[in-house]
């Protein structure tokens, strides 16, 4: 009975009956990485919360956790505000409710923000007075960015769209204009005034996603290639193309260039596509 005891929602199989509890737990652990905790992190904290307060002890041993990092871990927690420990011996651990932590959690962050904001001048400041050394320093080179991660990949669309001038044009399959739909860029698209294209391989289902766009703006390509391209040209100076994987714990990447003759070519396949597409 003693092993038995240690088998938690993390270890099921899936012929065990926890296996749908498992699935919630993995959903909920990417959910959490959000919220800058690491997969460690938020199993200990989920750990804590579902299975009520443990000793650092307990927890090594139910996770399966080294003990050094599993006492790292309950500091850190700790220090981030979701986890309390008592003054008994031993000690024990146990996680605040979710909602609550989630709001410490953000709240963290908005004074992280507010304090990099306050230090904006004073770098500048610093920026301003260190003399530049570069004697010739074209700027006609084309560039590329390697992006990864959601939020700098989303903050360099932002700056896309707001900067554009002329036309902004979106190619993405159905889970791509989802993803662009909760992050208000078909919003934000909607509300500039330059000329807007989507290619779009949207369902009946989710065509919600464009209610702010005018129709004659959106065409549906077809299933064969929406889910293998998916990319945002501005003005036809700057491209974002987002990069495949089949693995969905890979983060997000894409690359980000000015190359004038990417940027013509995808131009081009675009334009070919959309002669070729159905109107909304």
């Amino acid at each position: 009975m003693a092993e038995e005891s240690q088998i938690t929602i993390f270890d099921a199989s899936p012929e065990s009956q926890h296996h749908d509890y498992k699935l919630s737990v993995d959903e909920l652990q990417k959910s959490l990485s959000k919220f800058n905790l690491t997969s460690n992190q938020s199993k200990v904290y989920i750990f804590l919360g579902k299975y009520g307060s443990k000793t650092a002890p307990e927890v090594c041993k139910s996770l399966k956790i080294a003990r050094t990092e599993t006492y790292h871990l309950l500091s850190t927690l700790q220090s981030k505000g979701i986890v309390s420990a008592t003054f008994e011996h031993p000690i024990k651990f146990s996680a605040i409710p979710l909602n609550k932590a989630m709001k410490t959690l953000v709240d963290s962050e908005k004074q992280r923000i507010k304090t990099l904001e306050k230090q904006e001048v004073e770098l500048s400041k610093l920026w301003e007075s260190i003399p530049e050394f570069v004697q010739n320093n074209s700027g006609d080179e084309n560039k590329f960015q390697m992006l990864q991660g959601i939020n700098p990949i989303n903050s360099k669309i932002s700056d896309m769209v707001s900067d554009s001038k002329k036309e902004i044009l979106v190619l993405g399959s159905e889970k791509d204009q989802l993803k662009f739909y909760h992050s208000d860029l078909l919003t934000n698209i909607s509300e500039q005034k330059s000329k807007v294209r989507i290619l779009s391989g949207c369902s009946e289902k989710t065509q919600y996603v464009f209610e702010d766009i005018e129709k004659k703006c959106i065409r549906n390509f077809s299933n064969e290639i929406n889910q293998k391209l998916c990319f945002i040209i501005k003005d036809d100076s700057e491209m974002l193309f987002f990069t495949k994987n089949n693995s969905s714990s890979n983060p997000t990447m894409a690359m980000w260039t000015d190359s004038s003759a990417m940027i013509y070519s995808m131009k081009l396949l675009f334009d070919f596509i959309w002669s070729s597409s159905k109107p909304q």
